[in-house]
């Protein structure tokens, strides 16, 4: 299937909704979505607010939520009801989060929205006290939202390091505390309890080699600086999956899997010359077990041990 069309060049979002559909954010084609039989795209033409999709969520209703560069859809699988600007939401880059309690919250460029269920409000998060602030993409920008098992959010930020949200106090994580840089993109919590946290090196007011993974066990940072890739990289995506493996993500190294004792480097897909960066923006396991990669590059899935290109025609199982 060489020949055949990829989903798209950046798959950068996966989500699997509670019906079991399956659900891909792209930079530029909308979002693709597949039923089990079929792939289709649903862009602006169909009134999704922006075609480059990065976040995709589920609330309680069972509305999806799409976060773009150009505000947040919601879709009924009828209708799409938009919020933009006029509704109080602004910013590129819109990530979503819904909380256990339903509350909606959104982080782009321009910070932290929460939504009300007319329209979104600003929330402010206060700034830690930062030496020499730098940052890689906009400051303040909020790369990544997650809801940990005690109902704590988590805010990944651009040059301002990851802080706790317990609904009523901020706690602030920075490079002081353990973090490889302030730019944390990326947050997970796993069974253990343990957060996740990778960061980027700083672009702004100058280039600083810096970032890397981390894991947090409440009262300590532990980081693997002797692990290729995993400090001083240039992006990283991370996951958990049922059985508790994380897999990551390293831009221009491959893909690790660590079962809490070794990392297993994946250096290599069957498309090559598609994935020749390593680089993973979005990684999903189904719910039949299926593990799915969005490279830089197109959708790939792991079949054994051979992360394999999949492509508009499959294969899908």
């Amino acid at each position: 299937m060489d020949n055949a069309p990829q989903i798209a060049e950046y798959v950068v979002d996966i989500f699997e909704d509670k019906k079991g559909n399956l659900w891909f954010g792209t930079m530029g084609k909308g979002v693709a979505h597949y039923d089990g039989n079929m792939l289709t795209y649903i862009s602006t033409k169909d009134g999704l607010c922006g075609n480059t999709v990065v976040s995709i969520a589920e609330d309680q209703e069972g509305n999806i939520w799409f976060g773009t560069h150009n505000g947040a859809s919601k879709y009924n699988g009828e209708i799409f009801t938009n919020y933009g600007s006029e509704k109080g939401l602004s910013g590129l880059g819109c990530n979503i989060l819904i909380d256990r309690s339903g509350d909606i919250w959104a982080g782009t460029n321009a910070g932290l929205f929460r939504f009300n269920g007319s329209f979104f409000s600003a929330f402010n998060i206060p700034n830690p006290v930062i030496e020499n602030p730098s940052y890689s993409w906009e400051a303040g920008k909020v790369w990544s939202l997650m809801e940990d098992k005690d109902g704590n959010l988590w805010f990944g930020r651009d040059g301002y390091g990851a802080c706790k949200f317990d609904g009523t106090t901020f706690t602030h994580f920075t490079k002081k505390n353990g973090l490889w840089s302030n730019n944390v993109n990326n947050i997970i919590e796993d069974r253990q309890g343990n957060i996740w946290f990778t960061s980027l090196p700083s672009s702004e007011p100058e280039e600083i080699k810096e970032g890397g993974i981390c894991r947090y066990d409440g009262d300590s940072f532990i980081r693997f600086p002797k692990i290729e890739g995993l400090n001083k990289n240039s992006y990283y995506s991370i996951y958990e999956n049922q059985i508790g493996n994380i897999w990551i993500g390293a831009a221009n190294s491959g893909v690790y899997r660590y079962d809490g004792k070794i990392f297993t480097l994946f250096r290599h897909t069957d498309r090559m010359d598609l994935t020749w960066s390593m680089s993973v923006q979005s990684i999903l396991e189904d719910s039949n077990g299926t593990l799915w990669f969005g490279f830089s590059g197109g959708l790939f899935r792991l079949n054994d041990s051979v992360i394999v290109n999949v492509t508009q025609e499959g294969p899908w199982n």
